[in-house]
């Protein structure tokens, strides 16, 4: 035993006054060095200091000298990405795992044990990049980093596991992709309703806090902000992105990440409480042609009928990559899914983000002088599916390449990570070719490069030197009642008000309140599974009670409190694709169905390799929203109620065309991704109304056609019974005055 230095449950921690603190875990075999005066970790096991060992060095020497050290094995696993982890994996479904061949189930494990899986990602494959998705708590998410971390400690050059998550501090529960669930985390506004508050402060307190729980459940990288500018109001991420208005996203664009990457008293800004943040999506995934996704195949063209891509690149170039606080940059960029259709002036070549020379060397690398991680989307490299309305076909206008070749392309222009991808064969095949094609001496000189920049992301984060977490710590601080009240705060604080009719709000505490069940129709999911009709209710009676009395009938409310979300649809059919049609439908923002008289007839962007035709367009087609039933809800309360108040609320998942109801409401609230007390907190008077619209309410589908996907505050806003614009910035008080901006 050393002076300073402690054990407890096998864990050895070493203090000293003129260095970092050092942990190891003494299974691993890891012992330390002294030098000078000081201690290091002996990472090597040589009894020798070497340059990657030195803390006093910078973490891009300590990341250039480990990269030196490495295999093309070792490499390629820096490279990769584990699929979406659930600490414990249940049984059943593609997030599943085995532990000794058993379900966690079946096992008898504790919940924090690694599984089959990712004992062989650590062991076999060198990866050490995992992406955690769904923890029961915050202290079995602390164990679970400990045992990744001891395991990845007793492997050569001990690199730790750096763990990333998708966005997990949203109120509401996800709509798309695969957001997280549990560790108890503070709850806040979902991206655009941060936007909603018109104050920086409130995301910088936001990344302040978050950046404090991902750290005591060991994430050390965040797979955001996403900073996509959201010009095209019918796109399904839309309520993800931080706004639309240039000026106004930078400057959230900047807290955020410098709230996120920002260590308190370090001289460089990284440290311990540091998290990487990777924005996304270059150049700007938000101006999908028709508003369809890059998810899927039928929507892989992102379109600029402005010629507005410049105004896209800024969040990222004059914001992410230019911080005022002391780490400077985001420490790595993700490309989006999407063809950038005509943007690649130079070679003239339609195809996905990550395989765009243009867009990721000569621009991203080049002209901006990104020199971060550049991570792929998730699972851009596999074969495409036959059919195009597929989950999984996102190697754009890139089919007649093998995945190798494919690897191959994007790493030369400069992509350092492969997002959704845990199989280092095609990375191994990519780097023979390279060696082919460049010599062995260049193509490993490549590799290493982005070895080393993975690397840096680590030695930032102080992993290398105490990658270990205290549980009973973890539970402490993970959605402590601060953190949590300053969650609630920014939520209240995003709940826009937009309309008022006199005396209606605030309501009176102990009302009678009736609250409609709502209908979802037939729909399909994120990944493009038919998902059946069902019945939802909206809040708890529990919940309701905190504010009035729930009653069964509108006869017997004195109020009518309808929640609601915007309309969602299908943008591609099957049905129609076969009985001759193209498959592709308009996406619409209004309940009643919608047909597309005015839309493009004849699309900008198209063409797919399973398809015989070019034009995309949906012009003279009619789509229905899934939840059409919210409109019945709002006009039976009308009827019903008679004068009695009428309350709605809406979930903008999207902006949407209100004047199908609005001459029906008393009072019109806009909610983005926040809890139902928060906006009851409104509605009863706990709260006085502060947010603005973010977005633009449209007047109709047909201003919604003309605009372009490209450019923002196009569209001719809805105008309401008392004249006031849905306008951008527009909220009003209990007493029907636009708010000062």
């Amino acid at each position: 035993m050393l002076n300073n230095e402690t054990v407890k449950n096998g864990l050895h921690r070493l203090s000293q006054p003129d260095g970092p603190a050092l942990a190891w875990h003494e299974g691993s075999g890891m012992g330390v060095i002294e030098q000078d005066g000081l201690y290091f970790k002996d990472l090597e096991r040589t009894g020798k200091l070497v340059p990657y060992a030195d803390w006093r060095l910078s973490p891009e020497e300590r990341a250039k000298d480990l990269a030196s050290r490495l295999t093309p094995e070792e490499i390629a696993g820096l490279m990769l990405y584990s699929p979406h982890q659930m600490v414990p994996p249940h049984q059943g479904g593609m997030l599943s795992g085995t532990f000794d061949g058993k379900t966690w189930e079946a096992s008898g494990k504790e919940k924090y044990a690694l599984s089959d899986q990712q004992l062989d990602f650590l062991e076999q494959r060198h990866i050490r990049h995992i992406l955690m998705v769904a923890v029961d708590d915050a202290a079995t998410a602390a164990r679970w980093s400990n045992n990744l971390q001891q395991m990845a400690e007793r492997l050569p050059h001990a690199i730790p596991v750096n763990i990333s998550s998708d966005p997990r501090s949203g109120a509401k529960k996800a709509m798309v992709e695969f957001k997280t669930v549990g560790s108890d985390v503070s709850k806040w506004p979902e991206g655009v309703g941060f936007a909603a508050c018109f104050d920086p402060e409130v995301v910088k307190q936001f990344a302040h806090d978050a950046s404090l729980e991902y750290r005591a459940l060991g994430i050390t990288t965040a797979l955001g902000p996403q900073i996509d500018l959201c010009t095209e109001p019918r796109w399904m991420r839309f309520a993800d992105t931080l706004g639309m208005k240039t000026e106004d996203v930078k400057q959230l664009v900047k807290a955020y990440c410098d709230g996120m990457q920002t260590t308190d008293g370090a001289p460089d800004g990284w440290g311990r409480d540091s998290v990487n943040t990777m924005v996304k999506h270059w150049p700007g995934g938000g101006t999908g042609e028709g508003g369809r996704d890059a998810h899927y195949a039928f929507g892989e063209y992102a379109v600029y009928p402005a010629d507005n891509a410049a105004e896209h690149e800024k969040p990222f170039t004059e914001a992410a990559f230019q911080l005022d606080g002391p780490t400077k940059c985001a420490s790595a960029v993700m490309p989006y899914y999407t063809v950038s259709w005509g943007l690649d002036k130079k070679n003239g070549k339609n195809v996905g983000n990550s395989y765009s020379e243009y867009i990721i060397k000569d621009l991203l690398r080049e002209k901006y002088g990104f020199s971060g991680v550049v991570c792929t989307d998730w699972g851009i490299t596999q074969d495409p599916d036959p059919q195009i309305d597929a989950f999984g076909s996102r190697c754009y206008n890139m089919q007649q390449y093998t995945e190798p070749e494919r690897m191959l392309i994007a790493i030369l222009n400069g992509v350092d990570q492969f997002g959704g991808n845990d199989d280092p064969k095609p990375i191994l095949e990519a780097y023979r070719l390279g060696c082919e094609k460049l010599g062995k001496e260049a193509m490993t000189e490549r590799m290493r490069a982005s070895a080393a920049r993975l690397l840096v992301n680590i030695f930032r984060c102080g992993l290398f030197e105490d990658p270990y977490l205290d549980p009973e710590a973890s539970a402490k601080l993970v959605g402590c009642d601060t953190f949590r009240a300053h969650g609630e705060e920014a939520q209240r604080k995003s709940v826009v008000l937009l309309k008022n009719r006199p005396g209606c709000l605030p309501l009176k505490e102990g009302l009678k309140i009736y609250v409609p069940k709502r209908h979802i129709g037939p729909s399909k999911s994120f990944i493009r599974t038919d998902v059946p009709a069902y019945d939802e209710e909206p809040v708890s009676d529990e919940l309701i009670s905190a504010y009035g009395v729930r009653v069964a009938t509108p006869e017997e409310a004195d109020a009518a409190i309808v929640f609601a979300e915007s309309p969602a649809c299908n943008a591609y059919s099957k049905e129609d694709a076969e009985n001759g049609g193209n498959g592709y439908l308009p996406i619409t923002l209004q309940y009643r169905p919608y047909t597309a008289k005015n839309a493009r007839p004849v699309s900008i962007a198209g063409g797919d390799f399973r398809e015989s035709f070019t034009n995309r367009s949906y012009q003279g087609k009619t789509n229905t929203a899934y939840n059409e039933a919210d409109l019945d809800n709002i006009l039976a309360c009308r009827k019903a109620m008679g004068g009695k108040p009428v309350i709605v609320v809406e979930t903008l998942s999207n902006p949407m065309v209100v004047s199908e109801f609005e001459r029906e409401t008393d009072a019109l609230l806009a909610e983005f991704g926040v809890s139902r007390a928060a906006v009851l907190d409104v509605i009863f008077g706990r709260y006085t109304p502060t947010g603005r619209l973010p977005v633009q309410l449209p007047k109709d589908m047909d201003t919604v056609e003309c605009h372009c996907e490209d450019k923002a505050l196009d569209l001719e806003p809805h105008v309401d019974e008392f004249g006031h614009a849905y306008d951008y910035g527009f909220g009003i008080g209990y007493n029907g005055k636009p708010l000062s901006v």
